[in-house]
């Protein structure tokens, strides 16, 4: 557990992000005992998910208190995060403090832009994890993957998964078992298409297809990013 009286957390609020990459871990954060998760981005503005919820931040950079866990979400936004000196340098600033640096989703290629990934074995969505090697990363194709004080969740939904394995870390597996529980987070989905190891071959290559000009998009920042790191 965290040697101060309280845990705080940040969580990277951002326009276009995807929302559950937060409020998952948000919601098993804010069940933490002692705990205060703070929703960070340069203004308190609302800010507009990818598909149009409105969430408010509760800090600013300047505002920001220390913290013991930095999570960044993903999300298309994520684009352009990583080339806004901004947000890179505030994060960079909060790694150097907290206990750990973590992220969900596509967040993993903001960590790396920030080039706070090099060395690490890390996670992200299926569609972008050969993207995390051109960030000096070592893409891991897992839920959840914990390298020293990195610990990077895979897409969307696993961010539940990873809050709670943050929880344990941070608080003992009792306490993440108990807010799991509370939560009812007992998945049963009604399809066994969640993800590329069980999807069938036309539902993979449908995703693919569909998210092909994205991930180009993607790609071309992730390379802008990587070049920026050797310079």
């Amino acid at each position: 557990m965290s040697d101060s009286a309280s845990t705080s957390i940040g969580l990277l609020l951002f326009p276009a992000l995807t929302q559950l990459d937060l409020t998952g871990p948000f919601e098993v954060f804010a069940r933490a005992p002692d705990t205060k998760v703070h929703l960070i981005w340069k203004n308190l503005e609302l800010v507009v998910s990818d598909r149009g919820m409105a969430i408010q931040p509760t800090t600013t950079f300047d505002t920001c208190p220390a913290l013991d866990i930095i999570c960044i979400p993903g999300g298309p936004g994520q684009i352009n995060l990583m080339e806004d000196e901004e947000v890179l340098s505030f994060i960079r600033a909060k790694s150097k403090q907290a206990k750990l640096v973590t992220s969900v989703c596509t967040g993993s290629l903001v960590l790396g832009a920030a080039g706070l990934l090099e060395g690490y074995k890390a996670t992200t969505h299926w569609a972008s994890l050969d993207q995390l090697a051109l960030l000096g990363a070592e893409p891991v194709n897992e839920r959840v993957v914990r390298d020293r004080n990195r610990i990077t969740g895979a897409g969307v939904t696993s961010g539940i998964d990873f809050a709670l394995s943050v929880v344990s870390e941070m608080f003992g597996p009792d306490i993440a078992q108990n807010i799991q529980l509370h939560m009812e987070y007992d998945p049963a989905p009604p399809f066994d298409c969640g993800s590329p190891r069980s999807a069938s071959e036309e539902q993979l290559k449908k995703a693919q297809q569909q998210v092909a000009p994205f991930i180009e998009k993607r790609r071309q920042a992730t390379l802008k990013a990587a070049a920026r790191l050797q310079k």
